[in-house]
């Protein structure tokens, strides 16, 4: 089975940390890629566009040599290119889809991004002390304790492949905007929320478990980046469903 992961606001793969390397170890039998979002990563001279299905679409002109079908894992914005992904993939093209602490236009403004969390986003978002800036980012999207090697890497991964500012605003303003088809997509997903999330409410979440009978399960205290919090619980969650999905 072949992945692809996708991260989300201003973010690129490099912020994955080691958690590409754990689901390999984990699904050994399984290929996992890591996509960049345009703006971001490789693709870091570019500018993002400001919708999420032109950023989806971007998104697909990269993985024309993955084979098919893939499967998707995404977090936060990178959830809203996914869900937009399924809801107009060709047939056969998608298998199985996993979304980590997403929202989407189903859910009030103000749970898709905490009203404590707007102005601290943009913010930091705006700050040119580097170093401080992606410290004080980890602090947002993490309840755990921060290494000082974490806040190195973050800070490295900034200086070599920097996002725009207009990037960033542009992926705020897609984030923002998108409002996904009322049709489900496919008979069951995955989706993974922090209760501990102090950016997106987890009631968003919900609220496409509600909608669309997928497969909801909440962690109790790991913060936005589920990833990097908790990853052995992500791991978990999708051993334990899977089975369930491939024989559906």
């Amino acid at each position: 089975m072949h992945w692809i992961l996708l991260r989300g606001l201003t973010r690129e793969q490099g912020h994955w940390g080691h958690f590409p390397a754990q689901l390999r170890s984990a699904f050994p039998e399984h290929r996992f890629y890591t996509v960049d979002l345009p703006g971001t990563g490789t693709l870091f001279r570019e500018d993002s566009p400001d919708s999420i299905p032109e950023i989806r679409r971007r998104v697909c002109e990269q993985v024309n040599h993955i084979p098919r079908p893939f499967s998707l894992l995404a977090l936060s914005m990178g959830g809203m290119v996914a869900l937009d992904w399924a809801q107009h993939a060709e047939p056969g093209e998608l298998q199985h889809l996993v979304l980590v602490n997403t929202s989407s236009g189903f859910s009030p403004f103000w749970k898709r991004m905490r009203p404590l969390a707007w102005p601290r986003v943009t913010q930091l978002l705006a700050r040119r002390e580097l170093f401080h800036r992606e410290r004080d980012i980890l602090r947002l999207t993490s309840n755990r304790e921060i290494p000082l090697s974490l806040c190195k890497a973050w800070y490295s991964i900034q200086r070599q492949r920097p996002v725009s500012y207009r990037t960033a605003l542009n992926q705020l303003r897609a984030a923002a905007r998108f409002q996904p088809l009322p049709e489900r997509p496919m008979a069951d997903a995955l989706l993974l929320a922090s209760k501990g999330d102090r950016i997106v409410h987890w009631h968003c979440s919900a609220e496409l478990e509600r909608r669309w009978c997928w497969t909801l399960r909440l962690h109790p205290d790991a913060g936005h980046d589920l990833p990097l919090d908790e990853p052995d619980w992500i791991i978990r969650q999708m051993k334990n469903w899977l089975p369930g999905a491939l024989s559906g």
